[in-house]
């Protein structure tokens, strides 16, 4: 028989024995007890990785499911034109916070009675005085204007400068007394679909002063008609009522774009509200401030509007023109009929006067007019007039 070794004393004993000679110690069970034990141990490795595996996926079903219920449910993903856009819909709260203490109304008292109110918002401020922005027409014809913060004081205001035809108006009150100054915002980084919202005081300022509203914007360097004059204003779907007039147009971040002037209302139209682009507004109230005098190019006629009865078609005729003017230099008549000006159709008087207002002084405008039935086009130098 073969030689071995006892696996514990290490002397040499026959291959076939049981147990060791010398020592006594059990040879062959003592290593079939030791490959159990491995098995055991691989047993026990193996249940340990499918615990944490099932764990593992568990952990992650869970975390999915809250990323989906959380963040992806509520939101959409929209592809145009190969671009995904993702749209949410988060409050506007903080930034209401930024202007709403800039936010007053404004009263208009005739005679010592209120006769109408609006809106105004603070949109700077020197180391005497909160300047107020607000619409021309909300204190038009006042006496005294008194504006109203929102901690309910009421303060006398004076108004520093206004002008009718770009609807502004500045007003000015004790430094003391202004809560919180607007920031201005940039309409050249506003988007046609961006989100806006308004503040003012809508109907009866005494019930429902500092309403908010919100919207987005839905288009821009808009032309309409007033009535009485064309402006060039931002369009948007923020709902505006009467007594709004004058407060803030803001974008998401809380900044001014615009400052709210009308709307246009019947049954056949909804959501359709304009407002003075800021930088219209600024550009007039930096002027107020400090003196200087509105003035608009000057070409020297007198028009009126003539319709027939037999016709809805309103001309716009000169009745006179100026000696040495711009009209008068040109070779324009009384009796000529405006038909273009740059090339567009002048359908009233009010437009003629907005197109002529678009330019600067010292630009060449070109006025197309009707002479005896003949059509003849002049080139007209304007020269500076004082409003």
């Amino acid at each position: 028989m073969k030689n071995k070794r006892c696996i514990k004393c290490k002397k040499i004993i026959n291959e076939g024995d049981k147990f060791c000679t010398y020592c006594g110690s059990k040879q062959i069970e003592t290593v079939k007890t030791t490959i159990v034990n491995d098995k055991k141990k691989n047993t026990n490795k193996t249940v340990l990785v499918v615990i944490i595996t099932v764990l593992s996926t568990i952990i992650l079903m869970i975390g999915c499911l809250y990323l989906y219920d959380n963040y992806i449910k509520d939101s959409h993903v929209i592809n145009t034109s190969n671009k995904n856009v993702t749209v949410d819909d988060t409050g506007i709260a903080d930034a209401v916070e930024k202007v709403y203490d800039s936010v007053v109304v404004v009263e208009n008292y005739a005679g010592g009675n209120l006769y109408a109110s609006g809106s105004g918002f603070v949109f700077k401020t020197d180391n005497k005085y909160g300047y107020i922005l607000t619409n021309n027409h909300v204190v038009a014809g006042a006496t005294n204007v008194k504006v109203v913060f929102t901690d309910k004081k009421e303060i006398d205001a004076e108004v520093v400068g206004n002008d009718e035809y770009a609807d502004i108006a500045v007003l000015k009150v004790s430094k003391s007394s202004v809560k919180e100054v607007a920031i201005m915002g940039d309409n050249s980084k506003m988007r046609v679909g961006d989100t806006t919202f308004a503040v003012g005081a809508p109907l009866d300022s005494s019930k429902y002063s500092w309403s908010v509203t919100r919207g987005i914007l839905s288009g821009k360097d808009r032309t309409v008609s007033t009535g009485t004059s064309y402006m060039t204003v931002l369009q948007t779907d923020t709902p505006i009522n009467s007594g709004n007039s004058g407060g803030p147009l803001c974008n998401a971040n809380g900044e001014v774009i615009g400052i709210t002037n009308m709307k246009l209302a019947s049954e056949q139209i909804e959501g359709m509200g304009f407002a003075i682009p800021i930088e219209t507004a600024l550009d007039y109230a930096n002027k107020f401030i400090t003196g200087k005098t509105i003035s608009r190019p000057y070409v020297g006629v007198s028009i009126t509007e003539q319709s027939s009865f037999f016709s809805t078609n309103t001309k716009v005729v000169i009745t006179g023109v100026e000696d040495k003017s711009p009209a008068g230099k040109a070779g324009l008549k009384a009796g000529d009929v405006i038909t273009k000006i740059d090339g567009e159709t002048v359908e009233n008087a009010s437009y003629f006067k907005y197109k002529l207002y678009s330019h600067k002084v010292g630009d060449k405008v070109k006025i197309t007019v009707d002479r005896m039935g003949s059509e003849k086009e002049f080139t007209v130098t304007l020269s500076e007039n004082k409003a």
